[in-house]
């Protein structure tokens, strides 16, 4: 168990290795909660937002000439996918 020292503001250092552990970062949230005479402190857990550029590349197509999203058919490529298996 670590301890820590309270500073003059409330403030206390998570030690690293918790830090780790938890996978909390800068500007994390905590939620914090009474239990009795004990504190119970838990990340709260959020879905990160994506924007549309982070899927850059995902898509490949062998085929030549320019390409858009909307030439994709997920549901036909994915039938393609299983008959090419068997």
């Amino acid at each position: 168990m670590a301890s820590v020292t309270v500073s003059e503001k409330g403030q206390v250092v998570i030690p690293a290795g918790i830090r780790r552990r938890l996978g909390i970062e800068p500007g994390s949230k905590l939620d914090f909660e009474l239990e009795g005479d004990s504190i119970r402190v838990r990340p709260i857990r959020t879905i990160r937002r994506t924007r549309p550029e982070d899927g850059y590349g995902m898509l490949k197509c062998d085929q030549p000439g320019e390409r858009h999203l909307g030439d994709f058919d997920v549901a036909t490529a994915m039938r393609g996918a299983r008959h090419d298996r068997s």
